[in-house]
């Protein structure tokens, strides 16, 4: 149907759960339809309307482009523009430390992408399972911070950069795990997440509640990857008796239980789809939005952030932080789940790592999307450079409001704004749906130094019409603005 095609064109999936009700209505049409061996559903206003009535406010949103992506076809075509150019990357080796990771083929490569609205659009090989690795650590950390409350979670485990490898042996000068993104605070994490249940039920929980930020998409356990975990394990027990020695763990932990529960939480598996919604969920202040339930508070998703943006590129976080500024998690497995806050999640899967362990592909597209839109944390909204785009914004809108302001400044003969906006690099011959540009207005007000600038600095074509076939001369005569009709006709002579 041409409805749900529209609905796909703005980035609402038939499994979207927001609609639900609307699918239903619209499936038992298609069935109808089949049975009378129509190959096209056409709907009366009436069956119209009751396809959309029950979800009418989400679909009125993106019909109007009322998402946060408003243009989101178009800002698709870029982002799979970027897929295609990292494809070709062949660098990089296939995690093997655990042996079952060495089994992923390097030519594996996915993007998938959910916005605070729930937009969605993937690309590649986004339904391969893979296991989250250390991608979990920050879900973790924020189920932890919104069950307990950051102060009660950081008697434990701190929040600074360590300046070691991940794995590394040594506690901070506070004796605890320098932040939760590391193989040490991340054990710590688990041993606080529902202490007092059994290994099970906590399992089962952490588990329901990474179903919750996914909204209910994909969801496994690869068991081999598990025994693996733990077969190769000497450096995390290591770790662990080390941290148990200093007491890093709250009274009466069972060191085994947790690090049973460590290595379950890196074997559950996902897939591109599913990580994006959970990345989005982080972006979203904690709620889900296929679903908009929230998950965990607004406080843990901006504190798990902070520490993604600062740790969670593991020795590359600093370079990271430096050239893609935003925050983002990678994982052995090859995923690298990043985050533009306010904005979506994107989930990025590659097996092929880098020497510091992060997906090589996936780091390449950070770089790629922050040089062609300004998602840096750091880029400047208003005075971005020229070849960043900004997808939040309609094409149209930040013309019209360009245009907008250029036209005003002509009118009231405000110079200096003119000047501005010439060296900003814009576009001074623009003119409004009526044709008259800013040439127009300043020769009709009078303003001869506007006037001059435009012609003499900005080359503004003299003869250029509004919808009327007046040119600026007419107005400065029609008007009866001498000085500029004689500069006119003067600088009209030179040319000639």
């Amino acid at each position: 149907m041409r409805l749900q095609k529209a609905l796909k064109n703005a980035g609402l999936w038939k499994s979207d759960p927001r609609l639900a009700e609307s699918t239903a209505v619209i499936n038992r049409y298609i069935a109808i339809a089949r049975e009378k061996g129509l190959n096209e559903v056409l709907l009366s206003e009436a069956e119209f309307m009751e396809c959309i009535r029950a979800n009418i406010v989400l679909i009125k949103r993106a019909f109007t482009g009322d998402f946060i992506i408003p243009e989101f076809g178009p800002f698709c075509a870029q982002i799979d523009d970027i897929y295609w150019k990292c494809r070709t990357n062949a660098d990089g080796k296939v995690a093997d430390y655990i042996p079952q990771l060495s089994k992923y083929s390097p030519d594996y490569w996915g993007v998938s992408l959910c916005t605070v609205d729930g937009q969605r659009h993937s690309i590649g090989d986004v339904d391969v399972p893979f296991t989250m690795q250390s991608s979990g650590k920050p879900l973790n950390y924020a189920l932890a911070i919104s069950e307990l409350g950051e102060d009660y979670v950081h008697q434990y485990v701190g929040h600074e950069p360590s300046g070691e490898s991940f794995n590394f042996i040594k506690l901070s000068q506070a004796n605890q795990p320098h932040n939760p993104m590391i193989n040490a605070g991340a054990i710590v994490t688990a041993s606080l997440l529902r202490r007092g249940k059994s290994l099970a039920e906590r399992f089962d929980y952490i588990l329901n509640q990474y179903k919750r930020m996914n909204g209910g998409d994909f969801l496994g356990f690869n068991n081999s990857i598990f025994l693996s975990e733990k077969e190769s394990a000497n450096r995390n027990y290591a770790l662990g008796y080390y941290m148990q020695e200093n007491k890093c763990f709250p009274e009466g932990t069972s060191l085994d239980e947790t690090m049973n529960l460590y290595f379950q939480l890196c074997s559950v598996e996902y897939n591109v789809n599913s990580g994006a919604v959970m990345a989005a969920t982080l972006a979203n202040g904690g709620y889900c939005p296929i679903t908009d339930e929230e998950v965990f508070s607004a406080i843990s998703a901006r504190n798990t952030l902070s520490l993604m943006h600062s740790c969670g590129m593991y020795d590359y976080s600093g370079g990271f932080a430096f050239k893609v500024g935003l925050p983002a998690k990678s994982a052995v497995s090859g995923v690298i789940l990043l985050v533009i806050p306010n904005v979506m999640g994107i989930c990025l899967w590659s097996p092929p790592l880098e020497r510091m362990g992060n997906s090589v592909r996936g780091v390449q597209f950070c770089k790629e999307l922050v040089n062609k839109f300004n998602f840096h944390h750091y880029d400047n909204l208003k005075h971005t450079a020229s070849i960043k785009q900004d997808p939040r914004l309609r094409h149209s809108d930040a013309q019209g409001s360009r245009v907008v302001s250029l036209l005003f400044g002509a009118y009231n003969g405000d110079l200096t704004a003119l000047r501005r906006m010439s060296l900003a690099g814009q576009d001074m011959s623009v003119a409004d749906y009526d044709g008259r540009s800013a040439l127009h207005l300043a020769a009709s007000e009078g303003h001869l130094e506007c006037v001059e600038f435009l012609v003499d600095k900005c080359r503004v074509p003299l003869i250029q019409k509004d919808r009327w076939g007046h040119t600026p001369y007419d107005d400065a005569v029609k008007f009866k603005q001498t000085d500029v009709q004689l500069y006119l006709e003067r600088f009209t002579r030179e040319i000639a």
